[in-house]
């Protein structure tokens, strides 16, 4: 499912390391996985370069680690760390969705 009607000027969160702590905090996922699920519910597709850059800088600061399953897929699953982090980036993201929705209210009330 990709979202494709965002009018010009209009973004929606496509943060690689949002993305992937999000889909991690559902279970374990592998490469693919985490891209196929971040399309589905994001409508962004990661490259390859975007996703293992990010699962690799994630890593390095503890807020996902592999699972070992020794299999030829490596799947990660987010840490107690990764949920901290995923837990507060949700609160701000909260703050600022709901200052935009009180602000648009508030103009569209001027605007009638």
């Amino acid at each position: 499912m990709t979202r494709s009607n965002a009018t010009p000027g209009q973004r929606r969160s496509n943060d690689p390391p949002l993305l992937i702590l999000t889909s991690l905090a559902e279970g374990p996922k592998h490469g693919y996985a985490l891209a196929q699920d971040i399309e589905e519910f994001a409508g962004v597709r990661l490259g390859p370069g975007t996703l293992y850059g990010a699962i690799t800088r994630l890593e390095e600061r503890g807020l996902i680690e592999p699972v070992d399953t020794g299999g030829r897929r490596r799947p990660y699953r987010l840490t107690a760390a990764g949920a901290t982090s995923l837990t507060e980036t949700i609160t701000d993201l909260r703050h600022i969705v709901e200052t935009g929705t009180a602000r648009l209210h508030v103009a569209g009330e001027g605007l009638a």
